[in-house]
C-alpha cells in the first residue's frame, strides 16, 4: 500500500479582469466546495465531477492511502491575492510536511488549473510545484491534473513528473483527468521510473468560444490525439490555453509521457496537426442586437435559441453583472426570454424584502464598475424567490451543490432575468429549475458563460450563438492590451504578432 498525498489549489485568472480573487472568494467556491482541509475535503468532493474526487476514487481502487492535504478553488477573476495564496498553498504544504514526518510520502497527486496568475507569481501553479518538490524531494513522484485552458510553461512541465489535461470543453471529463493523473502515478511507482518527456508550444492564440470540443477544429484533435496515443502508447494531452492572461506562457502547448524513443514523435505530429488547423479556429460573433433578433425569429417553446453572454462569462473572469445584452433582449420586446444568471446581490436582496409579486423599480447589474456602463434602471415584477441552495444534475457540474446565496426571478414584459448573489456561470439547467424556469419552456434563453453551458442546453436548442456584448472577457484576444506576451505570438489565428 503506498502512501499518497492529495491537495490542489484551482484558479483561472484573467488579468485583465476588474476583481482580484480573495481567500474569502475561495472559501465561497464559486458553485465549487470552499477551501477544504484533511478528511473534509475527501467528504466536501464526494460524488462530484471534480478531478480530485476522479484521484481519491482511483487510489481508493488501486487499495491506497490517501492522505488529504489542502484543496481549493475561486471563480475565475483577476490576480489571486498573495494573501489567498500563501495561506491555502501554505496549508499544502503543513499537510506535505505531517504526512513526511508521519511516515513518508510515495507520491503526490495535485488538483491544479494551470492558468493562475498571482499578485507575485505570474506562474502560480510553477511556484506551487516549486515548493511541493522542495519538501519531498527528487525521488517522490508528482502529479497534477490540469484545466485544458492551462498556460502550461516548461518549469512546470520540468518539475512535475507527469501532467494530464481535461479533454473535453465544456469539462466533463474532469474526475475522469484525475483519474488518468493517478495512473501515471501509479506506473512509476511500479516501474520504479520516470517518463521521458517532451513539450511543445504553438504560436497563436484563439478566443475561448472556438475551443469547444463540440465542434471542429477541436473535436478532431482530440480525436486525432486519442488515436496517436493509442498508437504510440504516449500519455498526450493539449492544452488550448486561457487567452486572457498577459503572461509570457500564456498559450496553447502540447505535453507527452513514456518511452524516449516515442515520446518526441508523438508530440511532434500532434502539434503538427494543430497547426495546420489554426484557421478553422477563427468563429464568428453576433452582436447584442442581432444575436436577439435571430433568436426571436427562429426559437420556439421547445426548441429555444441559446445566446451566450461570453464576454461576461463568470468562468473567465467576468463577475456576471454586464447588461448589454438584457438591455437588447427588452429594448426587442423579446418574448419567453430569459437570462441568467446576472450576479447583483444588491437586487436579489431587494426582491426577497419586497416579496412575491411587488412591482417595483430596480437598478440592475454594472456591480463592477468597468468603463461606459451603468445600471439597467426599469420596473419588474418579482416572481420567483429561493435560496439558491440545490444541487445540480447536468453533464459538467453533476454532484456539485450550489449555494448562490438569494436568488430572485425578475420580469419585464416577456423578459425573464434570474438574479443571484454569489457569481457562478450558468453552466447547468438547475440553475433556471431552481427559480421556477424550465428551459425548453422558452424561445430565448441567454447564459452568462462561453462554452461549459453547452453540456446541458446545447442538446435542448434549436441554435446557440455567441454574443459579443460588453464584458471583460473578450472573446477576440486581439481586443486586449498586451503587454507581456512572448515575441512572436499571433494574437487571433492568422491575425497580427505581438
Amino acid at each position: 500500500m503506498a502512501r499518497i498525498a492529495v491537495g490542489g489549489m484551482q484558479h483561472e485568472t484573467n488579468t485583465f479582469a476588474p476583481s482580484k480573487a480573495t481567500y474569502a472568494m475561495f472559501e465561497q467556491g464559486g458553485g465549487w466546495p470552499g477551501v477544504k482541509s484533511g478528511p473534509a475535503l475527501i467528504d466536501a468532493i464526494a460524488g462530484a465531477n471534480i478531478p480530485a474526487e476522479g484521484a481519491v476514487q482511483a487510489l481508493r481502487t488501486a487499495g491506497h492511502q490517501i492522505l488529504p492535504l489542502t484543496w481549493a478553488v475561486a471563480s475565475p477573476s483577476a490576480h489571486v491575492t498573495d494573501d489567498a495564496f500563501e495561506r491555502i498553498v501554505g496549508g499544502i504544504e503543513a499537510g506535505l510536511k505531517a504526512a513526511l514526518a508521519e511516515g513518508g510520502l510515495d507520491g503526490v497527486y495535485l488538483d491544479l488549473h494551470g492558468a493562475m496568475v498571482t499578485e507575485s507569481h505570474d506562474d502560480g501553479e510553477a511556484e506551487i510545484l516549486r515548493r511541493v518538490r522542495a519538501l519531498v524531494g527528487p525521488r517522490v513522484p508528482i502529479v497534477a491534473s490540469l484545466d485544458s485552458h492551462a498556460n502550461v510553461s516548461r518549469e512546470m512541465v520540468e518539475i512535475a513528473d507527469a501532467l494530464t489535461i481535461y479533454r473535453t470543453y465544456p469539462h466533463i471529463d474532469m474526475a475522469e483527468t484525475g483519474a488518468r493523473a493517478v495512473g501515471l502515478l501509479l506506473r512509476m511507482l511500479k516501474s520504479g521510473k520516470s517518463f521521458a518527456k517532451a513539450f511543445r508550444t504553438l504560436d497563436f492564440l484563439t478566443g475561448l468560444p472556438s475551443q469547444c470540443t463540440f465542434r471542429e477544429p477541436a473535436k478532431g484533435i482530440y480525436e486525432a490525439l486519442a488515436r496517436i496515443e493509442e498508437q504510440s502508447g504516449v500519455a498526450l494531452s493539449f492544452a488550448t490555453g486561457f487567452p486572457m492572461a498577459d503572461i509570457a506562457v500564456c498559450g496553447m502547448s502540447v505535453v507527452g509521457y513514456g518511452e524516449a524513443g516515442k515520446v518526441e514523435a508523438a508530440v511532434t505530429e500532434l502539434t503538427r496537426l494543430i497547426e495546420s488547423c489554426e484557421k478553422d479556429f477563427d468563429m464568428a460573433l453576433l452582436s447584442p442586437e442581432d444575436a436577439v433578433r435571430r433568436a426571436m425569429a427562429i426559437g420556439t417553446i421547445g426548441r429555444p435559441v441559446v445566446l451566450a453572454d461570453t464576454q461576461d462569462n463568470p468562468g473567465a473572469g467576468g463577475n456576471g453583472d454586464t447588461t448589454g445584452l438584457l438591455r437588447a433582449m427588452i429594448a426587442l420586446r423579446a418574448q419567453d426570454a430569459s437570462l441568467g444568471l446576472l450576479i447583483d446581490a444588491a437586487s436579489a436582496q431587494r426582491a426577497h424584502e419586497a416579496g412575491l409579486g411587488a412591482s417595483l423599480d430596480f437598478q440592475l447589474g454594472e456591480t463592477s464598475g468597468l468603463p461606459g456602463t451603468q445600471p439597467l434602471a426599469g420596473r419588474f415584477t418579482v416572481e420567483r424567490l429561493n435560496d439558491g441552495k440545490f444541487t445540480c444534475s447536468g453533464p459538467m457540474f453533476k454532484g456539485f451543490k450550489m449555494n448562490l446565496g438569494p436568488m430572485a426571478l425578475l420580469r419585464q414584459d416577456g423578459v425573464r432575468v434570474l438574479l443571484a448573489s454569489r457569481k457562478c456561470q450558468a453552466g447547468d439547467q438547475d440553475m433556471f429549475r431552481h427559480l421556477g424556469i424550465e428551459p425548453v419552456t422558452q424561445r430565448v434563453v441567454a447564459v452568462k458563460s462561453s462554452v461549459h453551458f453547452r453540456a446541458d442546453f446545447e442538446p435542448i436548442a434549436q441554435e446557440v450563438l455567441v454574443v459579443r456584448a460588453p464584458g471583460p472577457a473578450l472573446a477576440d484576444p486581439t481586443d486586449f492590451k498586451w503587454t507581456k506576451l512572448r515575441r512572436g505570438l499571433r494574437l487571433k489565428p492568422l491575425g497580427p504578432v505581438f
